[in-house]
């Protein structure tokens, strides 16, 4: 080792130029990081295609617990749609009970209950969107909203409504049930 020192230290006396020559590639070698094996770059793609990979999987949940929440969703939406409905009808229920346990009741009464008992109707119907489609004599038939039972002679134009026999309802803009009518002959 006192050799090697001895040799170092005589290189260093002899040539000034060699020694910041090889100080200089002494540097570099330390600065230039050594190129990645192949190995090591095998290793860094397993790696990144195995987080790609599980990002993939929790995207992939993700999205399934996503759609299974919305059917869920919708199913409560469609089992639970007519609640609002029903409890509006319960009012309506209430009342002709009550009209049924009064022993003796009066025409009058029995007439005002009923009454009554028909604007409680009307308000849940007008509460949840369910409309009276209800035309007038003369009116045009319309066959979206309009079923023609007879047609009838009559002092007015063809295809329009002579009498109503049955209303009809829509919800919203859907028919539930056309109104029935009789409609006036062609002359």
């Amino acid at each position: 080792m006192q050799d090697m020192e001895k040799q170092e230290a005589q290189t260093a006396q002899q040539d000034p130029q060699s020694q910041d020559a090889a100080a200089a590639a002494h540097a570099t070698e330390q600065a230039a990081p050594a190129e990645p094996t192949l190995e090591d770059k095998l290793a860094a793609a397993e790696a990144r295609a195995a987080e790609m990979q599980d990002a993939f999987l929790r995207a992939r949940a993700e999205g399934e617990n996503i759609r299974r929440r919305a059917q869920e969703d919708i199913a409560k939406a469609h089992k639970f749609a007519i609640e609002g409905f029903a409890e509006s009808l319960l009012a309506v229920k209430d009342s002709l009970e009550m009209a049924l346990k009064i022993e003796n009741a009066s025409l009058e009464s029995l007439k005002e209950g009923v009454d009554m008992t028909l604007k409680q109707l009307t308000s849940a119907f007008d509460k949840n969107k369910l409309q009276e489609v209800s035309p007038q004599t003369g009116d045009k038939l319309d066959p979206m909203k309009h079923q023609a039972v007879s047609a009838v002679p009559a002092e007015q134009e063809a295809n329009t409504v002579v009498a109503v026999l049955q209303k009809g309802y829509m919800i919203s803009d859907r028919l539930l049930r056309p109104a029935l009518v009789t409609v006036a002959q062609g002359k």
